[in-house]
């Protein structure tokens, strides 16, 4: 099919289902190329602090944000927009920060940490960055929009929903993504890991990445799964917010293939 956005054919897969084992710390970090698992992280934690700035994301380690904020063309002439930098109320601001109709404001994560810490499960701990209502006012709408949180016989579980998916580039990304919160979420609240499950509603590779794809990558073995850890002082989302860095996390036993410089559609 014809992607409307980007006018390119590609590849597409509706509603993949992904499962990732936290418990047994196998991060599903693409072997066949090389991941940049850091980035990933980063962007994560910029997610989980409230960040609305591209400048805030590089300081943690990664410039996902950059291009976003300041490249593009209808964000740069948007009245919202607050100048270099300026990210917009998109991803973490909403789930920190989702504004009410009275003025108010809703702290989404707060909430379901609370919750969590004290072995509440209501069937509504939900992180959602999602508001069409506020679209106008950031420089990006949300691809993995919306984290569902479960507590069963003190494990705690993890829904992950994602609306598109870039397989070459992006997969790998959101995979580290889902595995990591679901294990520093689990951590801060007091439970143990259970399966981070990774839905995917339009998975897709563009026909220009498509040679790469399935004429290198697919061709690689893979080498065994890495693991991850992190920092055990880590124990509240005030950790979160005042001290924690990208050297609070350590990937081990990661051996990969060289890198693939997929195309990126804008």
């Amino acid at each position: 099919m014809v992607n409307e956005r980007t006018g390119k054919r590609c590849l597409t897969a509706i509603n993949a289902d992904l499962e990732y084992d936290v418990a047994g710390n196998q991060l599903p970090l693409i072997t066949t190329r090389k991941s940049y698992w850091k980035a990933a992280v980063a962007e994560l934690l910029g997610y989980l602090k409230g960040y609305d700035n591209a400048a805030d994301f590089r300081a943690l380690g990664t410039k996902t944000w950059d291009a976003n904020a300041n490249e593009n063309e209808a964000w740069l002439n948007n009245p919202h927009r607050k100048g270099t930098d300026d990210m917009g109320r998109v991803y973490g601001v909403q789930g920190r920060s989702w504004q009410k109709p009275d003025g108010g404001f809703i702290d989404q994560l707060r909430k379901i940490v609370d919750d969590l810490s004290r072995g509440i499960d209501d069937r509504g701990e939900i992180l959602s960055f999602y508001n069409p209502g506020e679209f106008h006012m950031g420089c990006l709408r949300p691809c993995m929009h919306t984290h569902t949180f479960s507590l069963l016989d003190d494990k705690l579980y993890l829904t992950s929903c994602q609306r598109s998916c870039d397989v070459p580039l992006g997969l790998n990304f959101n995979q580290v993504q889902v595995f990591v919160l679901l294990k520093l979420m689990a951590q801060i609240t007091g439970h143990k890991p259970g399966v981070a499950y990774h839905k995917i509603v339009n998975a897709h590779i563009y026909e220009d990445q498509l040679e790469l794809m399935r004429d290198v990558q697919l061709k690689r073995a893979p080498f065994e799964s890495p693991q991850l850890h992190i920092n055990p002082e880590i124990k509240t989302l005030d950790d979160i917010e005042k001290w924690v860095t990208m050297d609070d996390f350590e990937v081990s036993n990661y051996q990969c293939h060289e890198p693939i410089q997929y195309p990126f559609s804008v």
